[in-house]
């Protein structure tokens, strides 16, 4: 066997391309169908011409802001020992220009319709910009406009373009992804080659993922969710993965996509499990497809939402808990056949270590404490971008803290009651309050300003906020979302606007967004 610390992501996908060649790997029904033979060498092939065209050298950050099918260019910077910054296509040009620039990108590709917004914010940081597109299976892809870079802040170890000279090292950094943080901009997380393929292992094992499996990926992969549970967890098995013809989710698409797929299973979060429900009960499908289970993951599923689902498809709805900085997987309910699932639980840790601390660093070992949930494993990140405190107070005591709060019973099933943090959960999306705050006060009329969370049926969360005008100026809630909408991506939009002369305080004068929230939505009651 392999030694764990040697393990890559492109060692797990060649392999499995190795193993079932003729296999279906990525389809995008109605427009084009790989096998993993034929992915692996469009993947190597790509990879040669950023290296070669693109002068991509080893550590060299390339962003990637497509539709949903974006997987051979993602596959082709990772073997090209560079790290893949995918984006989410709906960011407005300031927010792409500051994670072009947080994560130091030197390339942007997207596909050949292009991105306005991405490229203006490429444009005005000096980014080269590349278009990438498939036409033929038999490939290969054409990259217009890849330009030689020149070389730097990357590794001396280059590449003349061709593949057989790359060697994919499991230090190698592969992925740069953003978490939203409380106190300041969201934090850069880096993960290497071997956190991903540890990740991967992971979610293999705990759902016994073989070759014979498939799935249709509902979730963007701009998060670790779709991007390591959906897609590369099936490539690195053999299995078959069918990408939404439209770039999306679509509920109309989702039940024809899974029957063309012989789909086994699917992930989602919690509102997409909604969105199929209401389906399921306003345009019942003929037949569905048999499926061994149906995951949740990404915000909390209610246990109301789970027998429902368990209740019209038929399969076991297994719930787990994921993070960025953990490439994505840390606990997970297990198989029918490995245990029991329990409502309300996000399973037992999965591949590596969990522990409930208290403040002071202590084990919580009594069954039904809480304390704070705390990792560590080698899918875990090495620690946040150029980020010393946040790094200082995420991996205190010897492991990598949460920020949640949890209960694990006599069963050792994890049981989250809090959260420590303040983000915002939209239907999986977490967003920072700070990162809101920041754009209300901008905004010349406004001179004080929160943004809280409020329970939503279809979100879990939804965001709110209440701004407090400068003296002599009117404001309207209208003015306020639309100065948003300017400078949020539209997930990141208060959905309620209060305009108040008045926020509520602690007795020593601080304004906490939990007391915010019970003040506004309980006057609305």
């Amino acid at each position: 066997m392999a030694d764990a610390a040697a393990i890559t992501l492109t060692g797990l996908l060649k392999k499995a391309a190795a193993a079932f060649p003729s296999r279906r790997a990525v389809a995008v029904p109605g427009k084009i169908e790989l096998t993993h033979a034929a992915l692996d060498a469009l993947v190597d092939a790509a990879a040669a011409r950023l290296a070669a065209d693109g002068g991509v050298l080893p550590g060299h950050v390339v962003a990637l802001s497509f539709p949903s099918t974006l997987v051979i260019m993602f596959l082709a910077v990772i073997r090209a020992r560079g790290v893949a910054a995918p984006l989410n296509p709906a960011y407005t040009q300031e927010e792409f220009e500051f994670y072009l620039s947080d994560s130091e990108a030197r390339l942007l590709l997207t596909n050949a319709e292009g991105n306005a917004a991405a490229q203006a914010a490429a444009a005005k940081l000096g980014l080269a910009h590349a278009a990438a597109t498939l036409t033929d299976a038999a490939g290969p892809v054409h990259l217009a406009g890849l330009n030689q870079l020149e070389a730097g802040n990357g590794s001396e170890n280059g590449s003349n373009g061709e593949t057989s000279n790359l060697t994919n090292e499991s230090g190698d950094m592969a992925l740069f992804l953003h978490t939203s943080g409380t106190t300041s901009r969201p934090k850069g997380v880096p993960l290497t080659q071997g956190n991903l393929a540890a990740s991967v292992q992971n979610i293999r094992s705990v759902y016994r993922i073989v070759e014979t499996d498939a799935t249709v990926v509902v979730l963007p992969l701009f998060h670790v969710h779709g991007l390591l549970c959906a897609l590369l967890s099936s490539l690195a098995s053999g299995a078959a993965v069918t990408l939404p013809a439209a770039g999306r989710f679509s509920a109309s698409a989702f039940w024809a996509d899974m029957r063309g797929a012989e789909a086994t299973w699917y992930t989602a979060v919690p509102t997409i499990h909604q969105i199929i429900l209401d389906r399921h009960a306003s345009k019942p499908e003929a037949e569905y497809p048999k499926l061994r289970f149906v995951r949740s993951c990404s915000a909390s599923l209610a246990p109301a939402i789970l027998e429902k689902l368990e209740a019209a498809f038929g399969a076991p709805v297994l719930e787990a808990y994921a993070m960025t900085e953990a490439s994505h997987l840390m606990t997970s309910n297990p198989l029918p056949q490995d245990g029991d699932h329990k409502p309300g639980s996000v399973g037992r840790p999965v591949g590596q270590e969990m522990a409930l601390l208290d403040e002071d660093g202590n084990l919580v070992v009594e069954p039904g404490k809480p304390g704070e949930v705390c990792i560590r494993g080698a899918n875990v990140t090495r620690g946040y971008k150029n980020n010393p405190e946040e790094n200082e107070a995420a991996f205190r005591f010897g492991w990598f803290h949460t920020g949640d709060i949890g209960v694990v019973d006599d069963e050792g099933y994890l049981h989250l009651v809090g959260r420590i943090k303040e983000l915002i959960n939209r239907g999986g999306e977490k967003i920072s309050p700070i990162e809101v705050d920041a754009v209300l006060l901008d905004h010349p009329a406004v001179k004080q300003a929160v943004s809280f969370a409020v329970p939503d049926d279809k979100y879990g969360e939804e965001i709110n906020c209440a701004v407090i005008p400068r003296e002599g100026l009117a404001l309207a809630e209208e003015e306020v979302v639309a100065h948003c909408r300017k400078n949020l991506a539209a997930f990141k939009v208060p959905k309620k606007v209060y305009i108040t002369d008045d926020l509520p305080k602690t007795a020593t004068g601080k304004i906490q967004r939990r007391i915010v929230a019970q003040h506004f939505v309980a006057a609305k009651a």
